[in-house]
């Protein structure tokens, strides 16, 4: 729920000595410089001079790049690396005075931040989550108290904001204890809207998120975002059963058969790549609307609904 003003990862390393952001160096807990991905002209647009040194200014539109490499890791490609370094980034021209937004390194998340501050001037406090966006990682303990606490420190943010606040994104409050937080660092935990998109609203309201702001929403256009990941992180599976399945219908009496290959085995792989598209796009998309609670019962009517589909329009159905 953290960016600039605009629409889903840093300064200092973690592991560092120095307080300032540091682009070029090491991060020796979290991994080399390859592990991050790289700050450039497409999302950096310069620095500012703080009481704890230079920290990096990120723009709050995103470029064609980010873009793309959004859908890059939608489709699972780069994912694992789909991460900027932790710390603390500026977005426009803040002051002492600021509000401090709290994100992942999780470059989407990141994005989704800083897209949402055109305007307005914020600092962003950026946490060590692996990698893994904020929901995820403050069930995973990643996006957590120790955490928050232990960036604060790092960046030296007493020196560079006056006031004691940062504001966190509220799906990762199952990750913090706002009342440790208080108490080890002396900043209080204010949590922001769900959706990065309310942030310019919350912060007229006078950081107060209204009952909508605090609503989970998971619309169709959320879940059909999620299938690109899965339809590649199984395909293997998948095409190594069709493969076979198509091979070994060749097998017969008469040892082996290109007939039996082109037409029981083309269909045996064909039937194998429907059920498995079947089963991971259409549970996705259609789960608040299936029948039952548990997710065997809803995954029932869909083993249902595809072998009806497949008898109807098998030959000689």
């Amino acid at each position: 729920m953290s960016e600039r003003n605009s629409d889903k990862d840093k300064t200092c390393s973690p592991g560092c000595c120095q307080p300032v952001v540091n682009l070029t160096s090491i991060d020796s807990q979290t991994g080399s410089e390859n592990d991050f991905f790289p700050p450039s002209k497409a999302w950096v647009s310069g620095t500012i001079s703080t009481n704890a040194g230079e920290i990096t200014v990120v723009k709050t539109d995103l470029s064609n790049s980010d873009r793309i490499g959004t859908y890059l890791a939608r489709w699972g490609i780069n994912r694992m690396n789909f991460r900027v370094r932790p710390g603390l980034y500026a977005a426009g021209a803040p002051d002492e005075k600021s509000p401090v937004f709290v994100s992942a390194n999780y470059k989407m998340s990141f994005d989704k931040l800083r897209s949402q501050l055109g305007g307005i001037d914020a600092w962003l406090l950026v946490l060590d989550t692996r990698g893994i966006n904020v929901w995820c990682a403050a069930g995973k303990g990643t996006f957590g108290t120790d955490e928050i606490i232990r960036q604060i420190e790092n960046v030296k943010l007493t020196d560079i904001v006056a006031h004691r606040r940062i504001i966190l994104p509220q799906l990762g409050a199952p990750g913090v204890k706002a009342h440790e937080v208080k108490k080890r660092s002396g900043f209080r935990v204010i949590y922001g809207p769900v959706r990065a998109s309310d942030i310019p609203s919350f912060l007229r309201a006078g950081m107060k998120a209204t009952a909508e702001m605090r609503r989970v929403k998971f619309s169709f256009r959320d879940r059909l975002a999620l299938i690109p990941n899965d339809l590649i992180a199984y395909a293997k599976y998948s095409l190594a059963a069709a493969a076979l399945f198509f091979l070994l219908s060749g097998f017969g009496l008469d040892i082996y058969s290109a007939d039996r290959l082109l037409t029981h085995g083309l269909t045996s792989a064909i039937l194998i790549l429907i059920i498995y598209l079947a089963g991971i796009c259409l549970p996705i998309s259609l789960l608040p609307w299936l029948p039952g609670r548990s997710f065997s019962v809803k995954g029932m009517w869909i083993g249902l609904g595809v072998a009806a589909g497949i008898a109807w329009f098998s030959p000689g159905s």
